[in-house]
C-alpha cells in the first residue's frame, strides 16, 4: 500500500490526494479512456454482422453509434442497408401478412404473397453476407438507394 509523499499517511492507490493533508499525489495512474466495444472488429466482420437475420438490425445501430466506423462510408452503408432491410420485412410480417390473411375463406394463394415476399428479404440478406464477407458492396434496388441517400446525408 503506498504512503503520502507529503505527511506519509496510508494513501489508496487509486487516490487522487492524501486523506490526511489532501495534497496530491504524484504516482496516481491517469484514467484511460473508455475503449470502443468495435475497436477490435474489422470493417468485413462489421459489415457482415449487420446483415445478420432477424438480427442484424441490432449489429447495424451499434456499428452506426460507434466512433470506429464513423468516417467508413461502406461500413456504414452496410448498416443503413442491413436496418432497411429488417424495415421491409417488419413491413411484410405486420402489414402485408394480416392484410393478406384477411379474406380467410376459400383463397388460400392469398397466404402465398407474404410468405414468398419473406423468403426474397431472407435471400437478400444471405446474399448480402456472401456479398459483404467478399468485401464487396452490391446495393440492393430500393434499400440500396435509401442507404445511399442516408450515408451521404450524415457527411
Amino acid at each position: 500500500m503506498p504512503y503520502c509523499c507529503k505527511c506519509g499517511a496510508r494513501v489508496g492507490i487509486t487516490d487522487t490526494f492524501c486523506a490526511a493533508c489532501g495534497t496530491r499525489q504524484p504516482n496516481v495512474p491517469a484514467s484511460a479512456p473508455a475503449p470502443d466495444v468495435l475497436s477490435g472488429i474489422s470493417p468485413r466482420t462489421a459489415s457482415l454482422l449487420c446483415y445478420v437475420p432477424l438480427v442484424g438490425w441490432l449489429a447495424a445501430i451499434v456499428v452506426l453509434a460507434s466512433a470506429n466506423f464513423r468516417h467508413n462510408a461502406r461500413v456504414r452503408f452496410d448498416a443503413f442497408q442491413g436496418l432497411y432491410l429488417f424495415v421491409a420485412w417488419l413491413i411484410i410480417e405486420w402489414v402485408l401478412r394480416p392484410l393478406f390473411s384477411w379474406p380467410a375463406e376459400g383463397l388460400h394463394f392469398y397466404h402465398v404473397v407474404p410468405a414468398l415476399l419473406k423468403a426474397v428479404v431472407f435471400g437478400a440478406w444471405i446474399f448480402m453476407i456472401i456479398k459483404a464477407s467478399q468485401e464487396e458492396q452490391f446495393r440492393l434496388p430500393i434499400v440500396g438507394e435509401l442507404a445511399d441517400k442516408s450515408v451521404t446525408e450524415q457527411r
